[in-house]
């Protein structure tokens, strides 16, 4: 109902913020002038980085179905 009531208010302006949007997007798109980071993004090793974010995300994973299974064990106990 929020969402109606701020479309109804502001639905003139959304084509022209999405013009807006998407000609800033084409003039940074077209510009090769950009900083080269080259050196900088070859000298770091990212693996480390993604072992420890995938061992974290498999950590939480186990904890989420822990928490699933007792919750489905216990409603076995209940009877629910």
């Amino acid at each position: 109902m929020k969402l109606r009531s701020i479309l109804t208010k502001f639905g003139s302006q959304l084509p022209l913020v999405a013009a807006g949007t998407a000609l800033s997007g084409l003039a940074l798109a077209g510009g090769e002038s950009g900083t080269d980071y080259s050196e900088l993004v070859e000298a770091v090793d990212f693996s480390t980085v993604s072992t420890g974010v995938l061992g974290v995300a498999a950590a939480l994973i186990v904890v989420y179905i822990t928490i699933k299974g007792v919750k489905l064990m216990m409603g076995f106990v209940r009877g629910g």
